[in-house]
């Protein structure tokens, strides 16, 4: 099966912010035939990997490293030396969808910033994301040169490809380990790895350009990607917040989905101005974070999955992409600089910029180990391969092995790290890092019909006291009549009551569902007690029966035609 045979470098003249790039020739063009399939066919192959990536996910959770390594393995299996012997070799719409995917998953770590936490940290975090890429390239780049014999600009372009810490990588650890670390790191971590990636590719796009013989004017590039990319993240974050309650008028939903084009367009309109996208899509994200706007619960709900595709997609795609043939020489290099990075760039650059914040070694240490270098950088080395830098695909091996050796060994044991380091925050909830909006203090409002003969009918709210933790906020009567309620307030048959309560957090993964009980069904017939569980348990709590609620109990009989509430629990 042939996807694609698209070459590195198309045919065109390249361009980067409007500087035209040499013509590279050293692969052949490919025929339209060659480069696509027919539709059906791709869609059927996407369609079968996510639903492949999402079945093994919850496998994944119960190794000892971080479950991204699942889908680089997958895409590996099934790529041209794998099993399954897909032949996919286009970069350069990798690095788009790569980039694509990236840019919602700096958004949405931008828009989960939890800015009280993130205050404290907010100093160092910004010097390590800016000043600590610089430092840690050039250390990189100058160990390539002399070590490993790379010329001084390639060098600095491989130093400046993996100069930036994973947040995709570092987010997954965190979470999938709940670790909770002492003294803010987490919090630290969180908002270096979420805002370095921006220095890195600003880094990368001037040495690759320089790389692949093109003529820049570099202090009016990096004007023009700072300037563009700051001022416009800020100016559309801020235009965004005021305009997205009108299109919560539009239609239920429509706020995600303005959110949604929102990232886009944070993104390409200073990209294609010839600003830095991906800082302004991060700050974009950090102002409607911090923005006072309703919705946010659904909000994230929709990114969560969005970004957990979005890190599936990348891995999954380098995967794909890859030669693993090829690697076995780049297996020494990359792990000498993988090793290289960990115990001498990075601790130089975090011990030199954390110093002035008199901070404890053993914090200094744990950030050390914790920059996972991940999809981010291999993105970045897809950019130096498309622009065509000589040795391109070279470099993107490199890179691949970097990348990989990084997440295996500092992923898999930095919760060990931490614990020996004595880092760990057990007290501490890792949700708290990010903005969770489901917090156990939110509400949700619930909506009780007053039926005959129902225990509230004809009792005063000051009777009834609190139920469940539950406040009567409204009372609609007589259709739509609405009664604002206080303890004196009477209740009547036939009223709609309107309560407010404690937003329930699924700790246990507990699935509420309302089936009919048909004739034929395991329900039908039997005692409550006598129900058969199957693979996941499950209770009854509630039956509908001929316009009656029934709280049921053991030996409550279950008929056809009962309306059954039914809560499964995931484990």
């Amino acid at each position: 099966m042939t996807i694609s045979r698209t070459p590195a470098i198309q045919p065109h003249k390249p361009t980067i912010f409007g500087y035209k790039l040499p013509q590279t020739t050293d692969r052949a063009t490919p025929t339209t035939q060659e480069r696509t399939l027919p539709m059906n066919q791709i869609l059927l192959f996407i369609g079968l990997v996510i639903i492949l990536c999402l079945t093994i996910k919850p496998v994944g959770k119960k190794l000892p490293f971080p479950t991204l390594l699942i889908f680089i393995a997958l895409g590996m299996l099934l790529g041209v030396n794998g099993p399954a012997h897909i032949d996919f070799s286009d970069y350069a719409l990798t690095e788009t969808v790569c980039s694509t995917a990236l840019l919602f998953i700096m958004f949405y770590g931008g828009f989960n910033t939890n800015i009280d936490r993130a205050k404290p940290v907010a100093a160092p975090a910004v010097l390590l994301s800016t000043l600590g890429v610089i430092i840690t390239a050039g250390i990189t780049g100058a160990f390539a040169h002399f070590a490993l014999g790379f010329d001084w600009i390639g060098g600095l372009l491989l130093g400046s490809v993996v100069a930036s810490t994973d947040a995709a990588s570092v987010f997954s650890v965190l979470r999938e380990h709940n670790l909770s670390l002492r003294g803010g790191t987490d919090s630290l971590l969180e908002v270096e790895s979420g805002s370095n990636d921006p220095v890195a590719y600003m880094l990368t796009a001037v040495l690759a350009t320089l790389a692949a013989g093109g003529n820049i004017d570099i202090p009016v590039l990096l004007a023009k990607q700072i300037i563009l990319g700051v001022g416009l993240g800020l100016a559309i974050g801020w235009t965004s917040s005021r305009l997205i309650e009108r299109a919560h008028a539009t239609a239920e939903g429509a706020q995600t989905i303005f959110l949604f084009a929102v990232a886009i367009v944070a993104y390409a309109l200073p990209s294609y101005l010839g600003g830095n996208g991906f800082l302004a899509v991060y700050l974009a994200g950090i102002v409607l974070g911090a923005s006072d706007i309703t919705g946010k619960v659904e909000m994230a709900h929709f990114f969560d999955t969005l970004t957990e595709m979005a890190e599936m997609t990348i891995f999954f795609l380098l995967g794909l992409l890859v030669t693993p043939a090829r690697l076995p020489q780049m297996l020494l290099p990359g792990l000498a600089l993988m090793a290289f990075m960990l115990f001498v760039s990075r601790p130089i650059a975090v011990g030199l910029l954390l110093a002035p914040f008199k901070t404890n070694p053993r914090q200094v240490a744990l950030v050390s180990w914790a920059g996972l270098r991940g999809a981010a950088s291999v993105v970045f080395s897809l950019f130096a391969v498309v622009v065509g830098v000589p040795g391109g695909h070279d470099l993107f091996d490199l890179v691949f092995v970097i990348a990989v050796s990084s997440i295996v060994v500092q992923g898999s044991l930095l919760p060990a790290v931490a614990k020996k380091l004595d880092m760990i925050d057990a007290e501490g909830d890792v949700r708290r890092t990010f903005n969770d909006y489901r917090d156990e203090d939110g509400m949700s409002f619930v909506k009780l019909k007053v039926g005959a003969g129902h225990p509230f009918a004809g009792r005063s709210l000051a009777d009834i006291g609190s139920v469940a933790d539950m406040l009567v906020v409204l009372v609609l009567r007589d259709g739509a009549h609405p009664v604002l309620p206080n303890g004196d307030t009477v209740i009547e048959e036939g009223d709609l009551l309107v309560m407010a309560a404690p937003t329930f957090e699924e700790r246990a993964e507990v699935t509420l569902r309302e089936v009919t009980v048909t004739p034929h069904g395991r329900l039908a017939g039997l005692r409550l007690r006598d129900v058969p569980q199957g693979k996941h348990p499950f209770i009854v709590v509630m039956l509908k029966r001929d316009g009656q609620t029934i709280i049921p109990d053991g030996n409550t009989l279950i008929y056809a035609g009962d309306e059954a509430v039914i809560a499964t629990l995931a484990s």
